[in-house]
């Protein structure tokens, strides 16, 4: 750009930076390696031709875009960024699926617990009844130590 040291794109290209570079404002000297990798997957003339299609507005994110993408094909030729995301979704499902067994778990032992403690209510109640209706026909219980009378049954009509 006239006085200023050439943009990446430029400097790649050995060519002279105009004021009105397209690739300027996007591709700053100081990171040749983002123009490199996006010339090496799009090529610089389809580049130059998206983006001088949008508007300006739009730009950035087309760059950071085609950038995000490059990258991803230099990693994976053949399925970019959808090889990544792919393998991310794979992920996420098998981490769902890990947590679902954990939560399955943690059901069990709760339900376990509840059951234990179901069962240890119902043997306290269970005992407290047998000692209600001993006391109520007045027989022993096995966990009263304390002697009871036998009622007597008296007949009313003599």
């Amino acid at each position: 750009m006239g006085s200023h040291s050439p943009c990446a794109s430029c400097k790649l290209l050995r060519r002279r930076c105009t004021p009105d570079c397209v690739f300027a404002p996007f591709f700053p000297s100081y990171e040749p390696h983002k123009f490199a990798m996006v010339h090496r997957v799009f090529g610089a003339s389809n580049v130059s031709k998206m983006l001088q299609e949008l508007p300006l507005h739009q730009r950035a994110d087309a760059v950071s875009s085609l950038v995000y993408e490059a990258n991803a094909r230099m990693r994976d030729p053949v399925y970019g960024c959808v090889g990544a995301i792919s393998y991310l979704q794979h992920q996420v499902s098998q981490l769902q699926m890990q947590l679902a067994l954990a939560q399955a778990e943690m059901l069990c032992i709760q339900m376990q617990q509840a059951q234990l403690m179901d069962a240890d209510g119902m043997q306290y109640l269970m005992q407290s009844d047998l000692s209600a209706v001993a006391q109520l026909t007045n027989y022993p219980s096995s966990s009263s130590n304390v002697p009871h009378e036998p009622l007597k049954r008296e007949n009313p009509w003599t």
